[in-house]
């Protein structure tokens, strides 16, 4: 925030955790504002309204607790996973996506409240502070940011937790255990501490979502029924969005699906090291790929697999509310009126497998792929598809042996060049 500008209200997007905890207090100091708290539900788990009375004991004036969670599947997650977004091949963007969600509503509410100003507690490193003041752009772009981990002289874990607890603040943080947290329906991720050493193993207490693998129960069977790309049935009873989310994660956690150790490419320009915990993420991402692979047709399949790695890169690049993210979205949602149907899964430890997929608009036909004997595919056929579609490399060999017979062999760019050179000192001699 410029030196200049003393905001009188400013809206902070409060979670209760270490970084917005220093903040409320700090805040009133340096800038003698009222300071209001939002605290979003995304599905974190936390007492909400001891995040209130903790907001409200370190001098916010006034908070609201917004439950966002039904919007953040059926506006988020769900689009997401329709994508087939994955960051890296690994990250299933948790973080990325619930970002643009809080900071849209903490706008909404700086509005209602007439505030002057937003603040977050997002580092100067990390990726959150572009995805929270790229949505306060996108829809208010005259209100003052302020971002106290680049202006305070706090510049570590260890001196927040010293800063709070002079301030009477507690904070889940400590010394021994100094890890960052996010945690939401779709997943909880783990950075800092040991973690920081890519060469570390994540200690086995590090996991709060997932129980080790080696301690899974036996296998079972369970079917996702999808309409249009969306979750709808957990085997076969209609489940609402944020509940089929709970379920799952319950059920993948109980066997050790999808933990992701990841050392990833920050937008800022750095790599970071992340653990993350995504269990019932993880299963509906296998579910829906084996849906679409039933479903879609082959261009299409391979397009929507180009699409994704974009779609994943302006999500994790807080670039949620842009005309781009928006287009891509249209082109997946019509890719999605055939992906209806039911999948089966195998759950077992540390592992989700498909063991069977099915769908009203499946392309798949059992007459054509079989090995069997069949009445429908003339197999005789392919040698004329084969002959048109290697016609070019017919050519290229006849052209070769065409040359070979003429002593001569096709002209290189290193041979043009060469030529080139000797051509140009001849007619410097010349000259």
């Amino acid at each position: 925030m410029r030196a200049h500008m003393k905001p009188s209200k400013v809206v902070l997007a409060y979670s209760g955790g270490l970084d917005t905890s220093c903040a409320i207090p700090w805040l009133r100091e340096t800038y003698g504002c009222d300071v209001v708290a939002m605290v979003a539900d995304v599905g974190q788990g936390d007492d909400l309204e001891a995040v209130r009375a903790k907001a409200l004991a370190s001098g916010a004036s006034a908070v609201f607790v917004e439950d966002l969670r039904l919007p953040f599947v059926t506006d988020f997650i769900f689009p997401t996973l329709q994508a087939g977004a994955v960051y890296e091949g690994k990250y299933l963007l948790g973080t990325s996506m619930a970002r643009p969600l809080i900071a849209r509503r903490q706008v909404e509410i700086a509005q209602a409240v007439g505030a002057d100003a937003v603040a977050h507690g997002c580092t100067g490193k990390g990726n959150d502070q572009v995805r929270f003041e790229l949505t306060y752009k996108a829809f208010a772009p005259d209100l003052a940011v302020i971002a106290p981990w680049r202006e305070w002289q706090i510049r570590s874990r260890e001196d927040a937790i010293a800063y709070a607890q002079a301030h009477g603040v507690p904070v889940p943080a400590t010394r021994q255990k100094p890890y960052s947290r996010d945690q939401n329906l779709w997943h909880l991720s783990h950075e800092g501490g040991v973690l920081e050493d890519p060469w570390a193993a994540p200690p086995d207490d590090l996991y709060l979502l997932t129980q080790d693998p080696a301690k899974a129960p036996a296998p079972r069977l369970l079917t996702i029924d999808f309409e249009a790309g969306v979750p709808v049935a957990l085997d076969g009873q209609p489940t609402g969005p944020v509940e089929l989310l709970e379920a799952l994660n319950k059920l993948g956690g109980l066997y050790g699906i999808g933990r992701v150790d990841l050392v990833e490419n920050r937008l800022v320009g750095m790599k970071s090291r992340g653990v993350y915990e995504t269990p019932g993420g993880t299963i509906l991402h296998v579910a829906h790929q084996e849906l679409e692979s039933l479903a879609l047709d082959r261009q299409t399949f391979h397009y929507k697999q180009q699409v994704a790695l974009k779609f994943a890169e302006l999500v994790y690049d807080g670039l949620w509310y842009t005309p781009l993210r928006e287009a891509l979205s249209a082109f997946v949602e019509s890719t999605q009126r055939t992906v209806t149907g039911s999948v089966r899964l195998r759950l077992s430890a540390g592992q989700c497998v498909a063991v069977g997929r099915k769908s009203p608009y499946s392309l798949y036909s059992e007459e054509l792929a079989t090995f069997g004997a069949d009445e429908v595919y003339d197999q005789t056929d392919s040698a004329g598809f084969i002959a048109l579609f290697g016609l070019p490399l017919a050519v290229q060999a006849k052209l070769r042996e065409k040359q070979a017979l003429a002593g001569s062999r096709p002209q290189t760019l290193k041979d043009v060049a060469g030529s080139a050179g000797v051509a140009g000192k001849q007619r410097a001699a010349n000259e």
